[in-house]
């Protein structure tokens, strides 16, 4: 047995042991190569990234004392010969410096372990289906925070000065604008449906935009794809990028959505639309063929869905609303982070910090997914029965008791054993009137129209000129 899993004291009966495990399971197939430290830092690679994973799982209330208990930890497993550097500064120095190159080889190691352990729930429908949606982190309201996350104001600094020195009759509409301009952190998140757990993100200020971000994660996609958004993924440039790229999509669309039928480019079949706007047409570009799909739901209606697969032997509308039904995770996931996690509002009041916490709080909650999802998906269980919140108490416990040893059944493998959902049956909560319940406006139905026989022509031109482009 090696050295460093015997620990200090040599002991294999403590939780800082399960800890320890845990951690070196999780880092297999993780190069750090390319992270070079100060030699005369006292910190490692990866004693650096245990703590970051560790400071990510604390529960504790300040970002200090996060560190202060993982620390400690690492120090209970490797002794006080290899005992890191007590500063939190230089700590949160460290990953603003590395957090980026980590967050890259663990992405990297985390997603082929995923394809490697979690075979059984790998595809839904005989298809590989990732999720993509966008949500808001706040952030502490400071100077530096506003300035960077808040959303970009159509004043110039030098007209917001002249404004803050205005007259006091205007304080009041400047009171409220202050109110709007609430410092987040856009999140972008692509999920990968089988497992229930994330695949990549991306991150920007409040106005960021998530398409850009759903483009920029598209080369982290495994080849031939089904990518499933909602509604407020739309438009001809993000699907034909998608296309070209060879994966398929499904997408919610609504009244934001116009499409054509019976244009004449394709063979027409039952469900067959198209996707062509006039800045489209006017450069030439081809249409996108897409069929419609209507999924009936009961408590709201109408849900229409196009997705690029046009073989209903290869993708039949029953297994369209089942995966897009799935695509419901990634906002249950969204919850676990703000909510279970208690991450709705970071902790960090510079901007730097603030994107570092992030980044380290997703990469911990992907930790412990996989490292959960693993055995529990080994044993049979799906992941919609494991619960998120056990699995944290899985890891928040030998935390807290990490000097302890476990009390019989009580070992980090027991306890993630028992995170499962009881089978109780929940009522439907949708009918209550929560006070901050997000109230969104449906999505409507898409404008369907046929198409003139000018489109038509069109698009007979594009065809043809389409093959001889080819030809050539």
């Amino acid at each position: 047995m090696a050295h460093q899993d015997q620990g200090r004291n040599g002991s294999e009966c403590s939780h800082a042991y399960d800890l320890h495990k845990a951690l070196h399971w999780l880092m297999a197939g993780v190069s750090l190569c390319g992270i070079s430290l100060r030699p005369d830092c006292t910190w490692t690679p990866e004693t650096l990234v245990f703590g970051a994973l560790l400071w990510a799982w604390s529960d504790e209330k300040t970002l200090l004392e996060r560190f202060t208990t993982a620390r400690k930890i690492i120090i209970n497993r490797y002794g006080e010969q290899q005992e890191p550097a007590g500063s939190y500064q230089a700590f949160i120095k460290l990953l603003r410096k590395w957090t980026e190159p980590l967050l890259k080889a663990l992405s990297t190691a985390f997603r082929q372990r995923m394809a490697q352990t979690l075979a059984a729930v790998w595809m839904v429908e005989g298809w590989l289906v990732f999720a993509v949606d966008g949500s808001r982190v706040d952030v502490p309201r400071t100077r530096k925070n506003e300035e960077r996350y808040s959303p970009k104001s159509k004043l110039s600094r030098e007209a917001q000065k002249r404004r803050r020195k205005a007259k006091r009759r205007r304080s009041l509409r400047e009171a409220r604008q202050r109110k709007a301009n609430v410092p987040r952190i856009w999140l972008t998140m692509l999920w990968h449906v089988g497992s229930g757990l994330p695949w990549d993100w991306r991150t920007g200020p409040s106005d960021s935009s998530e398409r850009g971000h759903f483009q920029d994660m598209l080369g982290s996609v495994p080849p031939r794809s089904l990518l499933t958004a909602d509604a407020g993924f739309v438009g001809y440039d993000l699907w034909k990028t998608l296309l070209d790229a060879g994966h398929q999509l499904l997408v919610r669309v609504g009244s934001n959505v116009k499409l054509l039928k019976k244009l004449g480019y394709a063979r027409e079949r039952n469900g067959l639309v198209y996707l062509w706007p006039d800045h489209a047409a006017k450069k030439r570009l081809p249409p996108l063929v897409l069929r419609l799909v209507v999924v009936t739901n009961k408590e709201r209606g109408p849900i229409y869905l196009v997705t690029s697969v046009m073989s209903h032997e290869a993708f039949s509308d029953a297994q369209i609303a089942a995966v897009y039904r799935r695509r419901w995770g990634i906002e249950v996931y969204y919850r676990h982070c703000k909510q279970t996690f208690e991450r709705r509002k970071l902790r960090s009041k510079n901007p730097d910090n603030a994107m570092v916490e992030l980044h380290w709080s997703l990469l911990g909650m992907w930790a412990m997914g996989l490292h959960s999802h693993a055995r529990l998906v080994g044993q049979g269980v799906l992941p919609k029965q494991i619960s998120f919140a056990g699995v944290w108490r899985a890891y928040r416990r030998p935390m807290r008791e990490y000097k302890s040893p476990p009390d019989p059944g009580e070992r980090m493998r027991q306890l993630i054993d028992r995170a499962i959902i009881d089978p109780y049956e929940r009522r439907n909560k949708a009918s209550r009137d929560y006070p901050l319940k997000k109230q969104e406006q449906a999505a409507g139905s898409p404008i369907l129209r046929k198409a003139t026989r000018a489109q038509v022509q069109q698009a007979i031109q594009v065809k043809h000129e389409q093959k001889k482009g080819l030809t050539a």
